[in-house]
Formats: C-alpha cells, structure tokens, sequence
C-alpha cells in the first residue's frame, strides 16, 4: 500500500490520485485527515468490488463519524467550567466575597475554570444539589450525609484551630437550670432550621439521650447559631442551641457579656463541614481537587484563600468519617432518604 494512505496525504500528488482512481483504488481527499473530509471514492472498476468488501467500508466510515463526534464532545466537556455551590450559612454576597478566591485558585490549579453559584436560600440551594448542578459543594454534615448517593467527600474544614465541632445547649448562669430535664416543658431557641446538623439535630440527640422528646420543649428557631446566642441573653428563650465555638465568634464577643451564658450539655466532636464533588467526576480531577484544598496551608496562595474564606485549614476526608453523624441523625430523624431527581 502507498505510505500515502497511511500519513500525511500531502505527498499524494494530484496526478497520482487521478491515476489511481482509473485503475479502481481507493483514495483521499487532498483536504487533510480531517475525518469529515474523509471519502471513499470508487472508481470505474468498482463493480468487480464484493458485497462484504463494500460492507466494510461503509462501517469504516461510519466508525469514523461516531469517533469524531465522541471526540468533540470530550473536548466540549473538558471546556466546560466546573460549578462550585456554596449552602447559604451566610447571605450570597457575603458568600461571594468569601468564596471566591477559592473557586480562582482551584481553576487555576486545575487548567478549568471554576464558577462559584450561590443560593438565596436553603431551598434553592437543596434544589441545586438534588438536581445535581454542582460539580464541587461545600455544605455540612447532614447536607452530605442526604446526597452521598451522588456526591463523594473529599476534604473538611477547620475553623479557629479545630478540625472539630460539638453540639452545645446553652443556658444563662441565673437561670436556675443545671440539668437537661429541666428543660421540659421550656423554650429551646436553635441556630438555624432543623437540617442544621450541629445545632439542631446534635442538640436534639442530647435532648433525647436525656429522655425529652420532641414534644417534651417548645422548639424555636433563629437564623443562625450566634442570632440564638444573643437572643438567650436576652431572656427570649430558656436554653439555645448551638456550636461550641459561637461564643469566640467576634459577633458575638463584641454583642454581649459571654461569661453569663454556660454550657448545661455537650456533645462528641463530630468532624467539620465537608467539600465534596460529584461521583461520576473522573479520578484524576478528582485527585487533584483533593489535593489542592488538604494543601492549602502549604503554600502563601493557598494560605491567603483560606484565610478569605474565614478558614485555619482543610483536611482530608471520606465517606466512613461522617458515620457518627449517621448514627445521630437516624436516631433524631430517622432513616435518611437521599435526594429524589
């Protein structure tokens, strides 16, 4: 066969070709080995050609336009940003400004552009991951624990120093209330709605650890866990729910006199918030994104991304790590269902 046919067709002299073509052989187009300029060309002689012969051909070529069209979507995909969404702990511009220099750094680390969403609530923001918008999330425990289905943890955060956090029911020192089951029949203010893990669902596992159910306290709910530090201080509520680092929150240190309020219960560290990205993301990708966010501390970029994002470090993680949490919230909430599509 002329090596022609096998690499560049450039030296394939037009001459040539029109010889060839007379005497019934296959050619190619003078364009290139673009596959879409790809042509058999047949010439007098082909009805000498068999019937499996010309089979053949025609899967070739439609071989060729199934390869090329993969291809391009491969690329296509490859050219697409990766979408990083954020859970509204804070309001979307705040979570911007934060969030940001994170999902820069990450792209640039990666060759692929990162583009940071927000979510004007928690619902909207449950609705992104259930429809699976997000290729890289950040969002916490029970968030995870829901979506583990489709979603794959690869790192936790570390706030003030710890890489920990426990669930806390705070009470004011003159209130009188030395025990949990003085609590019965009272007002218990949590920070945040009930798929707040540290906040509700722990709190509630103490709760329940001390024989109160549910119906057993009035349960109340403030915006976030520091909004139901002050208002406990404020006599609003009875007892509060909470992290227990809110109290070194500068919000809250600047808002009232911390030394008033003491911790009635506490619970086991539970490891911090989870990043986690999607499962069908490939292995490499995946790695690298890894690698990227445990690594941050190591260098003066990286550095400076956490601390924009109010962040002392992240470390690596996997699924098994958040069982505890599984463990609570199945006995607070029961069994988990995982995000319907």
């Amino acid at each position: 066969m002329n090596p022609a046919l096998l690499g560049d067709n450039k030296a394939y002299g037009a001459s040539q070709y029109r010889r060839d073509e007379e005497k019934g052989c296959i050619g190619y187009s003078s364009q290139g080995p673009d596959c879409g300029a790809f042509a058999l060309k047949i010439a007098s002689g082909s009805e000498h050609m068999t019937s499996s012969l010309q089979k053949l051909l025609t899967i070739m070529q439609l071989l060729c336009m199934i390869a090329m069209a993969s291809f391009s979507c491969l690329v296509q995909g490859a050219d697409e940003p990766l979408i990083m969404g954020v859970f509204p702990r804070r309001n979307a511009a705040e979570t911007t400004h934060l969030f940001t220099p994170m999902a820069d750094y990450i792209g640039e680390q990666t060759g692929r552009k990162v583009r940071l969403v927000t979510a004007k609530d928690f619902d909207s923001f449950w609705q992104g991951v259930t429809d699976q918008r997000y290729d890289i999330v950040h969002y916490n425990q029970y968030h995870y624990i829901r979506s583990a289905q489709n979603y794959e943890v690869v790192a936790h955060i570390e706030e003030l120093g710890k890489s920990t956090i426990a669930g806390v029911l705070y009470v004011r020192k003159d209130s009188g209330i030395t025990s949990l089951n003085q609590l019965r029949g009272r007002s218990i203010l949590f920070g945040g709605g009930e798929d707040a893990m540290i906040s509700y669902i722990t709190n509630r596992y103490l709760l329940l650890q001390a024989g109160l159910k549910n119906e057993d306290f009035k349960s109340l709910f403030a915006v976030n866990p520091p909004n139901s530090i002050l208002a406990l201080h404020r006599r609003q509520a009875d007892a509060a729910g909470a992290g227990d680092g809110v109290l070194d929150l500068p919000v809250v240190k600047k808002a009232i006199n911390a030394e008033e309020l003491s911790a009635l219960a506490v619970s086991a560290p539970l490891l911090q918030l989870p990043v986690a990205v999607k499962r069908n993301m490939p292995p490499k990708l995946r790695a690298s994104i890894q690698s990227i966010l445990v690594n941050l501390s190591a260098s003066q970029p990286g550095q400076q991304v956490l601390k924009s994002a109010l962040l002392t470090g992240m470390g690596k993680a996997e699924d098994k790590d958040y069982d505890p949490h599984r463990k609570i919230v199945r006995a607070v909430l029961g069994p988990v269902e995982a995000p319907q599509r």
